[in-house]
């Protein structure tokens, strides 16, 4: 038997016995699908406007590769069904540091986000409630987005999966129904130009592939949140493909669906693309109301879930004793000093995003998140294919190595295109905020090798 070629990590807690999650299939499904589709699927379609209908080819390439990256979470909970997904995948692989930087990546990543769900939250609102332009007011309203899903959280996983099944299927019925409905007012001559950038077909997939990357964000929901579904060694997999594969169907259609129903010098300038696409199918202007409900339920379950993952990955480095041993502790199956710390951060930075003259500083630290989301990916992916190639010199049989290697290229190349598609500043700030956590990492080794 051969030796890894770094120090085999030491495994703190066992695998969580098949059967003992709170989570069914339907649950662990709705989380991912519920985290993948937050806000932005309500300006996708204006968003990619510009760049023609040959936007909608490089939505489909990737979504084959979101595809990849579901299957190869689902194998990689097969080989360990533990809390924290891409942190155990990476340490597992490559020791403790490699899995100490997804885990610190991936924290960041929930909590900003977190905050600028909120934020986001508050601008819908305001097509409903007449808020006003009045800091005090949004904020208080922002950090309700954020409070209200972290105390179902602190109830217990049981009302974490009730909110998020109720959630993710309040806001598929209304986009189904644009997505399916729209599609019986389809008209051809709404589409514009093919490539409506003249940029080229490598351009112009190039082009739109970078807004749209990012979409697909959550595929990994149910991995990380492994040890609270039930039969882990099946049902994550399931859940993460059935989950992107339902987020891709919502997505695809509902693009397909309001570029054929606005016509494309509209959309190209739209601020509410499905409003507008309600709008031009039924008449009137009440589309702008549908649609700002359909996305506070939206984002309410993206936050719902999301609180839930921004606790995972620090509690399951924790109790590997890479975080503070804080974040082990656990009420009702939510490690509930995660959860505490991540909304309050993020409930700090949205303050500081509404306070005078902050704005910049919160845009940079968003800009960040599509960096830090990449780094898990491709140290999980990294992983997938590390154990294949340690199985192909066990002599594994070959074809059973290359139908599993396949997905995992395929998930490869999907994570170094999300990095790509971050651009140079996110990846330069990433860079920083990724290594700053060095810091941590050192002084959670240096006590850990004082106590031994």
């Amino acid at each position: 038997m051969q030796t890894s070629p770094v120090t085999a990590p030491r495994q703190a807690t066992a695998p969580p016995a098949s059967g003992s999650g709170r989570f069914g299939l339907a649950t662990a499904t709705a989380l991912v699908m519920g985290n993948i589709i937050g806000g932005g699927i309500f300006m996708i379609p204006a968003a990619v406007a510009p760049f023609g209908t040959l936007s909608l080819v490089a939505f489909a390439v990737l979504t084959v590769g979101a595809i990849a990256l579901a299957l190869v979470f689902g194998q990689l909970a097969r080989r360990n069904p533990r809390t924290g997904g891409p942190y155990v995948y990476a340490r597992e692989a490559f020791g403790d540091f490699a899995g100490f930087l997804s885990a610190w990546s991936y924290w960041i990543t929930t909590w900003v986000s977190n905050a600028a769900l909120a934020v986001a939250a508050v601008g819908y609102l305001e097509v409903l409630v007449p808020i006003g332009d009045n800091p005090v007011t949004e904020i208080a309203v922002a950090l309700a987005f954020q409070w209200l899903p972290a105390l179902a959280n602190l109830a217990g996983t049981r009302y974490v999966g009730a909110v998020q099944l109720v959630s993710t299927v309040l806001k598929f019925i209304p986009l189904a129904l644009v997505a399916v409905g729209g599609l019986f007012f389809f008209d051809p001559k709404n589409l514009g130009p093919f490539d409506a950038g003249n940029q080229g077909w490598a351009g112009g997939m190039s082009a739109a592939a970078a807004i749209l990357l990012f979409s697909y964000l959550g595929v990994e929901s149910a991995a990380m949140s492994a040890g609270q579904v039930r039969d882990p060694e099946r049902n994550v997999g399931r859940a993460s493909v059935l989950g992107t594969t339902g987020a891709a169907v919502v997505y695809l259609l509902g693009t397909v669906a309001v570029f054929g129903t606005v016509a494309h010098d509209q959309l190209v300038h739209s601020t509410a693309p499905f409003s507008d696409a309600v709008n031009a199918v039924f008449g009137g202007t009440w589309g702008g109301s549908v649609i700002a409900v359909a996305a506070l339920v939206s984002m309410l379950g993206a936050l719902n879930g999301w609180t839930l993952l921004a606790a995972q990955a620090p509690y399951a480095a924790a109790k590997d004793g890479l975080f503070p041993a804080s974040f082990t502790k656990v009420r009702r199956g939510v490690p509930t000093f995660g959860v505490l710390v991540s909304v309050a951060l993020a409930s700090l930075l949205t303050v500081l995003n509404f306070a005078s003259g902050a704005k910049g500083a919160f845009d940079m630290l968003v800009l960040v998140t599509t960096f830090t989301a990449t780094v898990p990916y491709l140290l999980s992916t990294a992983a997938q294919l590390y154990w294949l190639v340690r199985g192909a010199s066990d002599k594994v049989d070959n074809g059973r190595l290359v139908r599993d290697a396949v997905p995992g290229l395929g998930a490869f190349a999907f994570s170094l295109w999300l990095l790509a598609g971050a651009g140079y500043a996110a990846v330069y700030q990433g860079v920083l905020f990724l290594f700053a956590g060095i810091l941590v990492y050192v002084w959670m080794a240096g006590r850990r090798r004082s106590a031994e």
